[in-house]
């Protein structure tokens, strides 16, 4: 008779010592790795029934089964547990949690601060200071959203380079879409208040607004200034029109529209967004339900994340009822500081947005499915072409770009079974090199890539891990220098495979070049080739967007900027005396000179900086 086997972790010992508080308890397997974070009300309860008699699905069965450790954290409230709940899924990614995977960035509109605040588009991170507003549904309803605005507030649309540069105004503003401050067409005071206008129409406080601009309009009128009263009125017009044609139930909705579609274990999360009445459209989330079924728990776990970082509307309209759905209420409104409210049975409209958003999610889902077969079909197939045991894990690709070799751009993208993982991609910028010696930039790429592996060892994270297969974007010669960088750093295991153009550069005549020397031709049909295209491309891209980005800030960077003595003021006075970079750069000391503020000492600085020369002497002091 065999002996009964040990549990590795005693659940009810456990249960025992804790107590009845709020707060998220994690999961731990042998190995060290996180295998679920929860929430609870009460600790002591939540985690007791993991370790019931009571009838489990499979999918906790298996979780439970896993169990070595556990930890809890004990918080305040139990709202305070779900927000900490969510923090934890997004940075250690447990392998049995719900996790919303989203891998396209938000696109926001982006109010800039500074005295002539610039209107912006934005996606990315939020490094430049200023408000933003969103997230939008698709760059599309950002860019309906800024047109109107531009037509509403006249605020300028152009980069700082372009706006110190002017000397007149652009078609912007011939066109009524800019009041063009560059020039000083527009007071200090008049931009400033066109500004927090514009900032209470994106907050979705038109209705305040529209008041405002009634009142000013009435105030002007009573003081003779009939041609600003006309103005307030054409722009309380176009407001009043828009508000008409954008009510939703007969009011200005300001709300989210979810609904979840599943089929096995996947998912299909679809957002419908209106922002004070405008639709902004739909986008449809993927989240890894990590053998979740139950599309409540799935749609309850996008919810708390999605609007863990991402501000709520006032109302949030559900396809169905969500587990938790008054504790997730009472954290969203916690964190908006207002009235947040989840409905999962609604009429007339919102009834009608609710099923619109319903199918169109099943429709998000089946095309998705559709995509992952054809994906893994190409896995299989690139298995099969290089001899593989198991589909890759993962598939990285470096790139090169540079133009005659300027502003020289490395890329990293990475791809698993799923397809691209863009939270992982990285760029590179390559110096200490000869311009144009790709050789040396593949290396350099590969070095830094490959030594913060070594140097993150065990540590958890993207940089730890290795690719089953390196593409490198060309031929042997670039494939010999990822070679050589991986065995002087004693990295090993990895599939290296340079992907070399054919003799016209036609899609589908790529010569594969293995690290042994092989060379494989696919063909165009190849579904292998297909996957390699698919990766490459996305380098190609990838590394191209870099480098203009990097090459087009070396070029609209004034070199006036590195000049001592040369500040703001000094600097748009030579720029309007010349009318811009290249007309000062044509003129003499003596001409320079004459602008006010310019004396011959500063004058030869400028003249030596913008020629290449070697500054002159600074006068001895004494």
């Amino acid at each position: 008779m065999n002996d009964p086997v040990v549990p590795a972790f005693d659940g009810k010992a456990f249960v025992a010592q804790l107590s009845t508080a709020p707060g998220v308890y994690r999961m731990y397997a042998a190995d060290g790795g996180l295998l679920y974070v929860g929430k609870a009300g009460a600790l002591k309860r939540r985690v007791a029934s993991y370790f019931s008699n009571t009838p489990k699905t499979p999918r906790i069965l298996s979780m439970v089964a896993q169990i070595a450790r556990m930890e809890v954290t004990v918080t305040r409230t139990e709202a305070e547990a779900l927000l900490l709940e969510n923090q934890l899924i997004k940075s250690l990614a447990p392998r049995y949690n719900v996790s919303l995977r989203d891998d396209k960035s938000y696109p926001y509109v982006l109010l800039t601060q500074e005295r002539w605040s610039r209107l912006a588009f934005h996606r990315g991170p939020r490094a430049v200071p200023g408000r933003y507003f969103g997230p939008y549904a698709s760059a599309g309803a950002v860019r309906e959203t800024m047109d109107l605005m531009f037509k509403l507030f006249r605020l300028r649309s152009c980069e700082d380079s372009v706006f110190r540069n002017r000397s007149r105004p652009c078609l912007q503003y011939q066109i009524g879409r800019c009041s063009a401050p560059c020039v000083g067409l527009v007071e200090t005071d008049e931009y400033a208040e066109s500004v927090r206008r514009a900032a209470l129409f994106l907050e979705g406080r038109s209705d305040e607004l529209g008041e405002e601009l009634a009142a000013a309009m009435e105030a002007a009128s009573a003081q003779l200034e009939f041609e600003q009263a006309a103005r307030l009125r054409d722009l309380l017009a176009t407001l009043r029109g828009l508000q008409a044609r954008q009510y939703v139930d007969g009011h200005a909705a300001n709300l989210d529209v979810l609904a979840c579609a599943m089929q096995g274990s996947s998912a299909c999360v679809l957002l419908l967004a209106f922002r004070d009445g405008r639709n902004l459209g739909t986008r449809a989330f993927f989240p890894r339900t990590n053998g979740e079924d139950s599309a409540e728990e799935v749609l309850a776990a996008f919810v708390s994340q999605y609007y863990a970082e991402q501000p709520p509307p006032a109302e949030i309209v559900l396809d169905r009822p969500i587990p938790d759905a008054g504790l997730i209420e009472l954290a969203l409104a916690e964190a908006a500081g207002r009235k947040v409210v989840l409905k999962s049975s609604v009429r007339a409209e919102r009834a009608g947005y609710l099923d619109l958003t319903r199918r169109n999610a099943q429709l998000a889902l089946a095309t998705e499915l559709a995509s992952r077969g054809a994906q893994q079909a190409r896995s299989e197939a690139l298995r099969e072409m290089l001899g593989l045991a198991e589909v890759p894990a993962r598939i990285e690709c470096f790139d090169i770009s540079h133009t005659l070799g300027e502003a020289t751009v490395a890329s990293c993208v990475v791809f698993d079974p799923a397809g691209p993982v863009r939270n992982q991609y990285r760029r590179y910028n390559i110096a200490g090199i000869e311009p144009g010696d790709d050789y040396a930039a593949m290396r350099q790429a590969i070095e830094r890539r490959f030594r913060r592996a070594l140097e993150a060892g065990a540590e958890p994270g993207a940089n730890a891990v290795l690719p089953d297969v390196l593409l490198i974007d060309g031929g042997a010669g670039q494939l010999a220098q990822a070679r050589e960088a991986l065995a002087d750093l004693g990295v090993e295991g990895v599939l290296l495979v340079g992907v070399s153009k054919g003799e016209q550069r036609r899609a589908g005549d790529e010569t594969l070049v293995l690290a042994d020397g092989r060379e494989i031709r696919p063909g165009a049909a190849s579904p292998a080739l297909q996957f390699i295209q698919q990766v490459r491309d996305e380098a190609h891209r990838f590394a191209i967007t870099g480098h203009r980005g990097k090459r087009q800030k070396a070029r609209t960077t004034s070199r006036l900027e590195d000049i001592p003595g040369i500040g703001p003021r000094r600097r748009a006075a030579l720029l309007r005396h010349f009318g811009g970079l290249v007309g000062l750069k044509a003129a003499g000391e003596e001409e320079i000179a004459r602008v006010e503020g310019v004396n011959a000492a500063l004058a030869a600085r400028i003249y030596a900086t913008l020629h290449g020369l070697a500054p002159p002497a600074e006068p001895a002091s004494g």
